[in-house]
C-alpha cells in the first residue's frame, strides 16, 4: 500500500512512517502543512493520505480542507483524518463528502499499533472507520432527532455498530445474531430513515449521517 502522511509535528510523522514501514507499508512521501499535501497526492496518487486536521498555514481546519479537495478530485484515494480532540463538525464534514474509504481517529488511538494499522487497511480498502469516542459524541448528540426515533432499540445498536464501520457479518458476531437478522434491521433503518435503493448513494454512509447531522 502506497501512503503519504501530512502531519506537522515531526515527532509524530517520524513515529506514522516507522509503524508503517515496520508493517511493510510503503509511505512514499511525507510533509508539514496542507498545500504540499495537495501537492505530494497529486504526484504520487498513492491508496491512501494520512491527514491532521489543524496544520499551517492557519492551523485552524487546514488539513481537513486539503483532505475534502482530494476527496473531491481524486476519490479513489483514501483518507484517514486524525485529530487531537472530537471536532463533531469536522468529522460530520468529512463524512459528507458521501465517499467510500473515509476514517477519523484521534491520535491517541495511534497508541494502539495493531488498531491504528487495522484502520489505516480498512479504510484504504474502502471501509470506514470512526473513532469510538467521535461515534459516542455525534450519537449522544442526536439521538433525540426525528425521524431516528422511529428506530428500534436494536436497529439503533445495528446503526451504532454501522457507523464504527462494521460489516453486516462483523455486527451479527457482536449482536451474537444471524446475518439474515442483521440484514433485516439495516433494510428497517434504511426504511425508517427514508432511504431508498439507489445506484448513486451510499446508503450506509447516509444513514450514519442522518446520525450525526443537524
Amino acid at each position: 500500500m502506497r501512503i503519504v502522511i501530512a502531519e506537522d509535528s515531526v515527532l509524530l510523522r517520524a513515529g506514522l512512517t516507522r509503524i508503517l514501514a515496520d508493517a511493510g507499508e510503503d509511505v512514499v512521501a511525507t510533509v508539514g502543512d496542507a498545500d504540499e499535501l495537495l501537492r505530494v497526492v497529486h504526484l504520487h496518487e498513492p491508496d491512501l493520505a494520512i491527514v491532521d486536521v489543524r496544520m499551517p498555514p492557519t492551523h485552524t481546519d487546514d488539513g481537513l480542507r486539503a483532505a475534502l479537495q482530494i476527496r473531491a478530485e481524486l476519490p479513489a484515494i483514501g483518507i484517514l483524518v486524525l485529530s487531537q480532540y472530537v471536532e463533531e463538525q469536522y468529522a460530520t464534514e468529512l463524512l459528507g463528502a458521501n465517499m467510500p474509504g473515509v476514517g477519523y481517529l484521534l491520535k491517541d488511538r495511534i497508541a494502539d499499533v495493531g488498531e491504528f494499522l487495522g484502520a489505516v487497511r480498512e479504510v484504504a480498502s474502502g471501509g470506514t472507520r470512526l473513532d469510538p469516542e467521535v461515534v459516542a459524541q455525534l450519537l449522544a448528540r442526536s439521538r433525540q432527532r426525528d425521524p431516528l426515533e422511529r428506530l428500534t432499540a436494536r436497529e439503533r445498536e445495528v446503526l451504532d455498530l454501522m457507523a464504527a464501520g462494521r460489516s453486516n457479518t462483523a455486527i451479527a458476531r457482536l449482536l451474537v445474531v444471524s446475518d439474515k437478522a442483521v440484514e433485516k434491521h439495516v433494510g428497517n433503518i434504511f426504511s425508517k430513515l427514508d432511504l431508498p435503493p439507489t445506484t448513486d448513494d451510499h446508503r450506509r454512509v447516509l444513514a450514519v449521517l442522518q446520525w450525526v447531522k443537524e
